[in-house]
């Protein structure tokens, strides 16, 4: 069946105050509404329709430009130009060492104090769509080559079936240098503001996750999930296990691991990587990536530091970050895929983001 016709409007975040230069990019198609800000290429809002119809909003999200700024600045951001942690704050590429901005801990996150989430992204319409656009200069936050990043959402909806919203990720450099990037939004099927997600049902097409110390770094190896709190593979409460003393669970106060994909398949196209349902509103959350691995994240230490547009703070477990992605600290562990990216190749990564209620 004949998809409808997505519309595409823009307009500034705030026209009144400072979010006016930050634009607000709002894909329609049919009940299904995504919106998208040029601050961060950040995928801002996403609404779905529920078992019965009613549309609500589900991404945790605030129109606050401080907390945007603030406590929010990873709220459905892209992150890069390499996604989670780098132990060190350095790279080793063809044996040259490049020393990397910090952001604490011993670690390099996100891409750094000033990652691609802090950046103001230029954006264009594309049929069903947004286009974003950032150069990154040779050197920035310490990684070496400069790199031309673009990011298109596109959102799709064919009558009597969900919603589509498409991520693609695409970047070049003119020196060897590594890239990891993906999308860190907060999924609440129920409704942003509605509570935790404990009681989301998740499955995940994952048979091992990798192990990390305190601080969340890999300590290189993957580890079975079965017979583990890890153990997705078929749906199960998010809140099943979250507080089994689990060594691994102690630190983070809950989920903030990767997990190791089932093989994606040979043609290069998304595969199913997670499937969130609330069963409550009937909702549902397909994620296909080409991606190899996930960082589960289930918001353990918000502390109501955000408060959202249903005028609630957001505490622990209000939203889950389903960030697909290569593995934290890659570079130091070649055992691990790699996300160095040489000259005359083009990174490509595609996340899928299919919404639908039963």
């Amino acid at each position: 069946m004949a998809s409808e016709a997505t519309t595409v409007r823009r307009e500034p975040l705030d026209p009144s105050g400072a979010g006016a230069a930050i634009q607000r990019w709002t894909l329609t198609a049919g009940p299904y509404e995504a919106s998208v800000l040029t601050l961060g290429a950040t995928l801002h809002t996403l609404s779905a329709p529920d078992r019965s119809g009613r549309t609500a909003q589900l991404l945790l999200s605030t129109d606050e430009l401080a907390q945007i700024l603030g406590p929010a600045r990873h709220y459905g951001t892209v992150v890069g130009r390499y996604a989670n942690r780098i132990d060190g704050s350095s790279v080793t590429i063809d044996g040259e060492d490049h020393p990397l901005a910090p952001t604490g801990g011993g670690m390099t996150i996100h891409g750094g104090p000033d990652g691609f989430a802090q950046r103001m992204w230029r954006a264009e319409p594309i049929e069903g769509g947004v286009l974003l656009r950032l150069h990154s200069p040779d050197g920035d936050q310490g990684f070496p080559g400069a790199l031309d990043v673009t990011v298109s959402y596109t959102l799709s909806h064919a009558p009597g079936e969900g919603g589509e919203l498409l991520i693609a990720y695409r970047a070049v450099t003119n020196k060897p240098t590594v890239v990891n990037l993906t999308n860190h939004a907060y999924f609440n099927l129920a409704g942003e503001g509605s509570g935790d997600v404990l009681g989301h049902l998740l499955t995940l097409d994952a048979d091992e996750y990798t192990p990390a110390d305190e601080r969340q770094i890999p300590y290189g190896r993957t580890e079975p999930v079965a017979g583990t709190p890890f153990d997705f593979t078929v749906a199960t409460p998010i809140g099943k296990s979250v507080h089994d003393d689990h060594p691994q669970l102690a630190g983070p106060g809950g989920y903030d691991h990767n997990w190791v994909l089932r093989a994606r398949p040979a043609d290069g196209g998304p595969a199913r990587a997670a499937l969130l349902e609330d069963p409550v509103s009937g909702r549902t959350l397909e994620v296909l990536t080409t991606e190899p691995g996930v960082q589960v994240y289930t918001a353990n230490k918000f502390q109501g530091a955000v408060t959202g547009a249903s005028g609630l703070p957001y505490g622990p477990f209000a939203g889950i970050a389903l960030e697909t992605q290569h593995f934290p600290d890659s570079p130091h562990h070649p055992a691990f895929p790699s996300t160095v990216l040489r000259p005359g190749e083009e990174f490509r990564s595609t996340t899928v983001l299919r919404l639908g209620a039963k």
